[in-house]
């Protein structure tokens, strides 16, 4: 499901859709029989940590048989079959359209914008691609900064000559290229304003890394975007969220992929993410005050007790699980921003800097 398809894939793409998949559907329909169309179901978790599951492949979890005689799915039915023509048209004319842009085609058809999500999803797992081969992107939310340097779609991207100035991530990922790069490792982080105050505080001029937010549960374009410098730079990546349940869930969605898109989860996923913070223990460690610990709400709790379910953390990362267990016991959460209690630069002079060395000296 990875990279970008060239002419003759496009090509080949089409005539699946045209040939292939709309030319058995106008010929079921003529013979007076109701196209099956099976839609292949995949997870990347489930919700039994103690069971012997598959969650860990990419292979499909069952399958799905939408049909005209079934009253609930005609409607689901022919939505796909509107996006599919939009998404044929976009093939057919090398443009490309957000999700957005497709929901706006036809708002009182689709009538909101969870039934085109759905339809893409539906077609990227029929002709097993991924969203970007039917050239439909994402709006790019992520900034980078720090020591990279690399064109997209003949734009160039120079972060080297100014190594604190915010740059957007790339949107048409898989036309980037030309990468360069002097870092010794990328850091993700959550939130803007921990990215703004890096950048404030010169951190990429002290420390050879990249640095990365999604500003928040970040987008495809700024997944993608972290996968591709992992495979062309093999640097380490650390990601620093902030000590809530909120803040793990980004976590592991960078980490782990997204149930939503799981049937595109090796495109998606930083496989070897290290968790740098921050963790229920260092806010003794560094000493955090206790008027900057904020109690778990109700809301808190139950999410992270259903994170503790998913069978990942059992199976691979049975250290981040005894994190979220501690967390829980002790009922407090606090943000990263509670570090400048001690100075506005402690987050990027010593926090960092001392979680990066333990890093690097950990077997």
């Amino acid at each position: 499901m990875e990279g970008k398809l060239p002419i003759s894939e496009t090509t080949n793409l089409l005539q699946r859709i045209k040939a292939d998949f709309t030319q058995s559907i106008v010929e079921d329909l003529a013979e007076g029989r109701s196209p099956k169309i099976p839609i292949n179901r995949f997870r990347n978790y489930c919700m039994n940590p103690e069971a012997d599951c598959l969650c860990s492949s990419d292979t499909p979890k069952g399958q799905e048989i939408l049909t005209l005689k079934r009253e609930p799915q005609t409607y689901r039915i022919d939505m796909l079959l509107r996006v599919l023509l939009i998404v044929q048209q976009l093939l057919q004319e090398n443009r490309h359209a957000s999700k957005r842009d497709i929901y706006y085609m036809h708002p009182s058809a689709f009538k909101a914008q969870s039934i085109v999500d759905r339809a893409i999803g539906d077609i990227c797992i029929l002709f097993q691609c991924s969203r970007y081969n039917l050239n439909v992107v994402s709006v790019g939310n992520g900034l980078v900064m720090g020591w990279l340097k690399f064109r997209e779609a003949g734009r160039k991207f120079d972060c080297l000559n100014s190594l604190n100035t915010a740059y957007p991530v790339p949107v048409l990922v898989e036309e980037v290229e030309d990468i360069v790069s002097l870092a010794e490792y990328i850091l993700v982080v959550e939130k803007e304003t921990v990215f703004q105050r890096l950048a404030n505080d010169m951190f990429c001029k002290t420390n050879r890394c990249i640095v990365i937010t999604g500003r928040g549960y970040p987008d495809v374009s700024t997944r993608r975007f972290l996968r591709l410098l992992m495979e062309k730079l093999h640097l380490p990546v650390h990601c620093l969220v902030d000590c809530d349940p909120y803040g793990f869930e980004i976590l592991a969605t960078y980490r782990f992929g997204s149930m939503q898109m799981a049937y595109d989860i090796e495109s998606l996923r930083a496989p070897d993410m290290k968790w740098l913070g921050a963790f229920p223990s260092d806010s003794e460690i560094y000493s955090v005050p206790k008027q900057c610990l904020l109690p778990l709400t109700e809301e808190d709790k139950k999410r992270t007790e259903a994170l503790l379910l998913r069978c990942y953390l059992k199976r691979e990362m049975p250290q981040w699980r005894l994190e979220l267990e501690t967390m829980l016991t002790r009922g407090v959460k606090f943000e990263i921003e509670a570090l400048s209690v001690h100075s506005l630069s402690f987050l990027s002079e010593v926090y960092i800097p001392s979680k990066i060395r333990r890093e690097v000296s950990s077997p």
